[in-house]
């Protein structure tokens, strides 16, 4: 099996991405996240252009890798200067990296115009460059800039400039496609080229996604015959980003037949380091990304999760535990009845097919009035209970009235009265809140400590509320959407009407039914708490 070496550059390039800022613990703790996935390279940043980046290498000394190298990135020497007295291969070299990318310009357009050089100056400062930081026993990538719209334009220099490269001792050349408009083709077409010129250096590829094309571009080269690949975690990096090594991992290793990392169980990780470094840069994860999103391997229309349910590979391209991510079953309008029975066995319970098809058809009526439960497992869950013939509920309402007053000198003010049966027992409770939900998720509560205080563990995590129709101003549908959690367990709840009050309850009670269901029956509940959180 041949090896592709993976070189992630989401410290650096990653961190271009608008939105994002790294501090030096954030770039500490993504660096171990890819040593312990089995990166061969992570490139820590550009020591020359901020003191972030300088402290970050001085912090990572002392971080025991298990596998990666740590590359400093840097640019050749400016033009008419000497590399040993530049400053940015100085901040190199202080950098005391095992390794050091240098990038340097391979279009004729950036020789003239941007660096403002001559053709044969910016052979020298490559090849000096090169020669210099190797001349200091450091092994040397060579990151050619803008190689693909280079080589369009002249071809004969920008192998010139990869000669050049060569000629200062670099170890890697990697082929970028820096505004990242090539297409597939031509990707493979001047990666021939640079081989059939350089047969005995071997070659890398860096792309960017300007025409949704990174990964497939990245795919290209290695079919070509790189051996090096470039990319960053999620994709991150300026513009449209750069190529995603989530993607082009999995793709290489389970359908290209390449070795990226270690072992399979490096590639288990995957999931889990694409959402770690998400939220450690302070974004919300992509659910719908490939191999690795939330969504990636969620079924939702019953003719798939009914074919699901006879062969696991009938709507699924490989088993996503091999990147460490899980199948799951969305319930909607669009589901059938094999969608419910998935999602019972899921919760742990033992439903029949009548009982599902209720479900179902409570939920499709539900959902035509607004309600979505793709997102409110625990609505569902609780529905499931619900169907079955020995269900016995927590409480039955009786009423509720909430009085929202706003008086002069006082503020506003929110009070709701609960009266509920508990077992034949009518309870009857009144509280203020600083709003007419809060104040009617009090009275609750009040109402059901004494018999159930497990409550006083629950949360509200969030609460959002969606105008549905809003042509119909005020009086529009609402659909509520609450998050609870306790000590362990997270559950989403949904209710809709055009009374935000009555929507907020229908979604509070499930929360609160759920919720001391999972608390009455863990064992049964772990799996679906795992499914609603």
């Amino acid at each position: 099996m041949q090896t592709i070496a993976v070189y992630d550059t989401t410290l650096r390039d990653g961190t271009q991405r608008e939105g994002i800022s790294l501090s030096v613990a954030d770039k500490l703790k993504i660096t171990r996240l890819l040593d312990n996935i089995g990166v061969a390279y992570i490139e820590g940043g550009w020591p020359g252009s901020n003191p972030k980046d300088e402290a970050y290498f001085e912090a990572v000394r002392l971080v025991e890798l298990k596998q990666a190298k740590i590359a400093a990135f840097g640019s050749t020497c400016r033009k008419n200067s000497a590399p040993e007295t530049d400053p940015n291969i100085i901040a190199l070299v202080e950098a005391q990296t095992p390794v050091v990318t240098v990038v340097g310009k391979t279009s004729m357009l950036h020789v003239t115009e941007v660096l403002q050089t001559t053709p044969e100056e910016n052979l020298r400062m490559i090849r000096e460059s090169l020669r210099y930081l190797k001349s200091l026993g450091k092994e040397v990538i060579y990151d050619a800039e803008h190689f693909f719209d280079g080589a369009k334009l002249d071809v004969e220099y920008a192998l010139d400039t990869l000669a050049a490269a060569i000629e200062g001792g670099a170890d890697m050349l990697v082929l970028c496609d820096t505004n990242g408009g090539t297409m597939p083709w031509e990707i493979t077409h001047f990666v021939e080229t640079a081989r059939q010129a350089f047969p005995e250096t071997p070659l890398g590829i860096h792309t960017h996604n300007d025409g949704e094309l990174a990964v497939a571009n990245t795919l290209a080269a290695v079919r070509a015959g790189v051996v090096h690949v470039q990319g960053t975690i999620n994709g991150y990096g300026e513009r449209c980003g750069n190529a995603n090594l989530c993607s082009i991992i999995p793709d290489l290793e389970l359908k290209m037949g390449y070795q990226c990392l270690p072992a399979a169980e490096n590639l288990r990780q995957l999931a889990f380091v694409s959402r770690a470094v998400a939220e450690t840069a302070n974004l919300a994860p992509d659910n719908h990304a490939a191999y690795v999103g939330k969504s990636a391997f969620a079924h939702k229309g019953g003719l798939h999760v009914a074919a699901m349910r006879r062969n696991i590979h009938s709507y699924q391209h490989i088993d996503p535990a091999l990147v460490g991510n899980e199948m799951r079953v969305l319930v909607s309008d669009l589901s059938g009845q094999g969608s419910l029975l998935s999602k019972a066995e899921e919760f742990g319970l033992d439903v029949s097919q009548a009982e599902a098809v209720a479900v179902l058809n409570e939920i499709k009526a539900l959902e035509s009035q607004g309600f979505v439960f793709e997102g409110a497992e625990a609505s569902v869950a609780i529905r499931l209970h619900r169907a079955r013939p020995d269900y016995k509920p927590v409480f039955t309402l009786i009423d509720y009235t909430v009085i929202v007053e706003d008086r002069q000198g006082r503020g506003g003010l929110s009070e709701a009265m609960v009266k509920i049966d508990i077992d034949g027992d009518i309870i009857h409770t009144a509280a203020e809140g600083n709003g007419p939900v809060n104040a009617l998720d009090l009275a609750l509560r009040k109402a059901l400590l004494p018999r159930y205080p497990q409550l006083a563990g629950f949360q509200l995590a969030d609460y959002k509320v969606r105008i549905l129709d809003g042509n119909n101003g005020t009086a529009a549908t609402t659909r509520v959407l609450i998050d609870t959690q306790n000590a362990h367990h997270r559950w989403s709840t949904v209710g809709a009407g055009t009374n935000i009050i009555q929507a907020s309850w229908r979604a509070l009670v499930d929360s609160v039914e759920y919720g001391l269901r999972l608390a009455h029956d863990e064992p049964a509940a772990e799996g679906a708490s795992a499914a609603v959180g």
